[in-house]
């Protein structure tokens, strides 16, 4: 198996670090808002990749954070007139529950940074007794001079000046412009620990290192998350780690995806062109998102659009007609398939490549598809999951079939005819044992 790594900008051969155990981190949500459709793109694409792998026999410990504890959040929760707690259990629970409505499952653990303060708190303080760390009026800042291979990730240098980055971390006496913030001295009004360091609370780079040194210890196997996050978030989380422990690299392989555009812009709540994936759940359905998510490369930006959303939805139906016809009860040829299906996976999760043989398969045996094939199909459901191998009833039809059962009952027979003329019409059969 092959993976393109952001670290070393090249295709690499997936060796982790201890046979076929495999310790992810992917960056979460920070909860003070609605989930949006470019967040649910990331996460259901590393999903795949998670199921993908343990398909392929790797044993994956896959953790997610859940930034619980954050400046957006206080903002957020004062406008609202809610404690910054409440306002955080509740779109914790929202984001839970939109995952699990995307089938979103893999994940062994979400870990909330305020479970981990203590931990934080330690990791501030060695970085401060090492000298990579230095106290403020606000705050305690890294400085970033102190580590020599600060971009080495995203290619930027010290001396770039970024203010346009969200959550570069202002401070009017840090010394360089992209030291960052780890630990915030206690403000008015606003959630403090009561800690060696004083009272404060956590910033936000330091909650992820804290929890992966914690989950994974200093080093681990696969980081992912969207492109944005490259820097300053996981150039910070390098610094970090890398400073405290002595050890590199923190992570072997950086995996990062695409954004999901709309209207050609990156979709985030501070522009405004976001659709919640709570709205998109309920009017597409899991199914035509995973495959609209799933189908395209992870590191290829996507459009939102109907058009795009549209034509997901027929290639997905094309599948179903394909899946629900298979006969069960003949045997076939999988192997090649299998082979050309797993060849494209194994080369960076080329989703694309892969779906290509697939609708080459549909179109060329559709009539010849047999029971290894559907047990094929079966395995590649525990990865995509938006597979179904019996026709789906309709609203639609279950409405009219509503309609005739009272008709019938009332005995206007001729009527219920109509209704059942009509109900075969649109492909499907009437077994009730009437004329």
């Amino acid at each position: 198996m092959r993976l393109y790594n952001t670290l070393s900008k090249k295709v690499e051969e997936f060796v982790p670090r201890n046979g076929k155990k495999v310790n992810m981190f992917v960056c979460g949500p920070t909860v003070y808002d609605f989930a949006h459709i470019g967040n649910a793109k990331t996460y259901t694409q590393f999903d795949f990749i998670v199921k993908y792998l343990r398909h392929r026999g790797f044993d994956v410990n896959y953790v997610m954070n859940i930034t619980n504890i954050d400046d957006k959040i206080i903002k957020r929760s004062s406008e609202q007139g809610v404690s910054w707690e409440e306002l955080a259990n509740k779109y914790e629970a929202i984001f839970l529950e939109d995952m699990r409505s995307l089938h979103n499952t893999a994940v062994s653990k979400y870990a909330r940074a305020t479970d981990y303060i203590s931990q934080i708190v330690s990791q501030v303080k060695t970085l401060k007794e090492k000298g990579f760390g230095y106290e403020t009026t606000d705050g305690i800042y890294f400085d970033i001079k102190k580590f020599v291979e600060y971009g080495k990730l995203s290619g930027r240098s010290e001396a770039d000046q970024d203010a346009g980055v969200s959550r570069i971390d202002e401070s009017l006496d840090k010394k360089n412009k992209n030291d960052f913030c780890l630990w915030k001295k206690s403000r008015p009004g606003e959630p403090v620990w009561d800690t060696d360091l004083g009272q404060g609370r956590p910033g936000w780079h330091i909650e992820d290192t804290a929890i992966t040194e914690t989950e994974f210890g200093p080093q681990y196997d696969v980081h992912g998350g969207a492109i944005d996050l490259i820097f300053p978030h996981h150039e910070a989380e390098i610094a970090q780690m890398e400073s405290a422990s002595g050890k590199s690299p923190l992570v072997k392989y950086w995996l990062h995806g695409a954004f999901l555009n709309m209207n050609s812009s990156k979709m985030s709540k501070s522009k405004g062109n976001f659709v919640s994936m709570r709205e998109a759940i309920e009017k597409y359905g899991y199914r035509v998102l995973r495959f609209f998510f799933i189908s395209n490369h992870y590191r290829t930006s996507l459009e939102w659009s109907e058009e795009n959303l549209s034509a997901a939805k027929s290639a997905l139906e094309r599948i179903d007609e394909f899946t629900i016809r298979i006969d069960k009860t003949t045997e076939d040829g999988a192997d090649n398939l299998r082979n050309l299906v797993e060849s494209a996976l194994d080369d960076d999760f080329n989703t694309p490549k892969a779906f290509a043989h697939i609708f080459d398969y549909i179109r060329e045996s559709r009539q010849n598809a047999g029971g290894n094939v559907l047990k094929f199909i079966n395995e590649l459901n525990s990865v995509f999951d938006f597979f179904v191998f019996e026709k789906e009833i309709p609203q639609e039809i279950e409405d009219l079939m509503m309609k005739r059962e009272e008709l019938r009952k009332q005995k206007n027979f001729a009527e219920a005819d109509k209704i059942r003329d009509e109900i075969v019409k649109k492909g499907y059969t009437v077994n009730d044992g009437t004329a």
